[in-house]
């Protein structure tokens, strides 16, 4: 059948049942069959839990002799059977055997389902309970349940919180001794996957085959209710709870539920007001690493994100996205409520707000209260008299970043926003739109109470005090009201000096 030869008959005999596939050795307890009577016997263990060979070393017990022998090398850490092509050395030659197929990329194993292919048996026989959604190992504490009992090994380590594998280097330690070997290598820097098409390297198999497949476009893990497809099967899994509205993940302080983990743990931090992520230069810390990233640029000034439009620099990925909007002119954010379109989701939520006047970030020191957290953070410097933006060419301070580069205009002249209609150019957009009014004629700020219109919002504003009586701007030396700032300008000056002097010279 395949000629091949044995010594003893006994040999022989076990060996056409791999031909018949017999298995005349029954288990009693659970009727499992097997092809050997030793194999019979190792079962047997698995009912009994009986574990006669113990280490010497470290007391730990085994159901079978040949496990207690592998794991003295453990001890010895001798390793014996040596690879030949690369000189790696495993301590079973069984690990050889299997090690050994990644230089020959002999898969021998076939799905007869889907003609899959591996280099190994158990991946096969686990492959095949995709196939069959089997899942045989149930978790008696929880009543999850597994496809394979390593699996729920694994599982059960949640419920106890055991980490036996810790790292000899920072005490790490971990649940699975495939994690601390994976962690091993953060330490030695080691990345022995490498992709043959760029170069790049990667510490662990699994980054590789991921990363592989921006090269061939591969999308494997297929939405069924949508057809979008992911690179990796965890994506996959994300985008059905958006079909579902599945939010596994409910923090314990405020019941707020979330798709995914990580968003709930960032989430907890807003609770506890955390910073774990803190910068070696100024100590500034953060609540997430992304937002230590983006910090760092500051300090190096780095702008790794180009136009190629127009060849503006940005330190964010995302601040380039929503400057490329403005080339595409696209503004694919729309206004439910008046049908205004944004480029951006955000200034869309921060227009919404004009809808429905709400005002929830209020100022502790003075009760006014504003539609957004950047206007109040804005408003509390005119407390705390606080003003961290310092122009390096004059020494003049501001309160607020945008005001600091408006402010850098008047030393380098520049002025980048021009009119299409005469030419004329600004330091500042919004003059460029007051501008633009005269050309358009447009006063879009009507008086509710006159039916006055003006071109610009100030305007109206410090016309609609003659209508309330309201004079907001107080002097400091007589309390005398003013209904308009420039008129207490004005007025403080006949209490200080007077600037304009005229001087009459006689000749004698």
């Amino acid at each position: 059948m395949c000629i091949k030869t044995f010594y003893q008959h006994g040999d022989l005999k076990r060996h056409y049942l791999t031909h018949t596939k017999e298995k005349p050795y029954v288990c009693e307890t659970c009727s499992k069959i097997f092809s050997l009577r030793r194999s019979l016997r190792k079962h047997l263990l698995t009912h009994t839990k009986e574990k006669p060979y113990t280490c010497e070393m470290c007391s730990k017990a085994f159901s079978r002799l040949g496990s207690l022998r592998r794991h003295l090398l453990t001890h010895t850490n001798e390793k014996p059977h040596a690879c030949e092509m690369c000189s790696k050395a495993f301590y079973q030659n069984g690990d050889l055997k299997k090690h050994l197929l990644t230089h020959t990329k002999e898969k021998p194993y076939i799905c007869e389902i889907c003609n899959k292919a591996f280099s190994q048996q158990p991946s096969l026989i686990r492959h095949l309970l995709t196939h069959t959604k089997e899942r045989p190992y149930a978790c008696e504490m929880c009543c999850k349940a597994f496809s394979q009992q390593e699996s729920l090994k694994r599982h059960l380590l949640t419920h106890t919180k055991e980490k036996p594998y810790a790292c000899e280097m920072c005490k790490k330690a971990f649940t699975e001794q495939g994690h601390l070997r994976k962690h091993l290598l953060t330490h030695t820097k080691e990345k022995p996957y490498g992709c043959e098409m760029c170069n790049r390297a990667f510490s662990q198999q699994r980054y590789l085959k991921r990363h592989l497949r921006i090269h061939t476009k591969v999308r494997p893990y297929a939405c069924e209710m949508c057809s979008k497809a992911f690179f990796e099967k965890r994506y996959l899994k994300y985008h059905l709870r958006t079909h579902t509205n599945e939010k596994p993940y409910a923090c314990e302080m405020c019941s707020k539920a979330f798709h995914l983990s990580e968003n709930l743990k960032r989430h907890l931090r807003t609770h506890t007001k955390e910073k774990p992520y803190a910068c070696e230069i100024c100590s500034k810390a953060f609540p997430w690493q992304g937002n230590l990233k983006q910090h760092l640029l500051t300090h190096t000034n780095e702008k790794p994100y180009v136009c190629e439009m127009c060849s503006k620099a940005f330190s964010q990925k995302r601040n380039l996205m929503r400057h490329f909007l403005t080339h595409t002119e696209e503004k694919p954010y729309v206004c439910e409520i008046c049908s205004k379109a944004f480029s951006q989701l955000q200034i869309l939520k921060i227009h919404l707000v004009t809808h429905t006047k709400e005002k929830p970030f209020a100022c502790k020191m003075c009760c006014k209260a504003f539609s957004q957290r950047g206007g109040l953070k804005r408003h509390l410097l005119t407390h705390t008299k606080e003003k961290p933006y310092a122009c390096d060419m004059c020494s003049k301070a501001f309160s607020q970043m945008g005001d600091l580069k408006i402010h850098l205009r008047s030393h380098t002249n520049e002025k980048p926003y021009v009119c299409e209609i005469c030419s004329k150019a600004f330091s500042m957009q919004k003059i460029l739109k007051d501008h633009l009014m005269t050309h358009t004629k447009e006063k879009p700020y009507a008086c509710e109470m006159c039916s006055q219109a003006f071109s610009r919002k100030g305007s109206l504003k410090r016309h609609l005090l003659t209508h309330t009586k309201e004079k907001p701007y107080i002097c400091e030396m007589c309390c005398k009201a003013f209904s308009q700032q420039g008129a207490l300008k004005k007025h403080l000056m006949t209490h200080t000096e007077k600037p304009y002097v005229f001087e009459i010279y006689s000749d004698i």
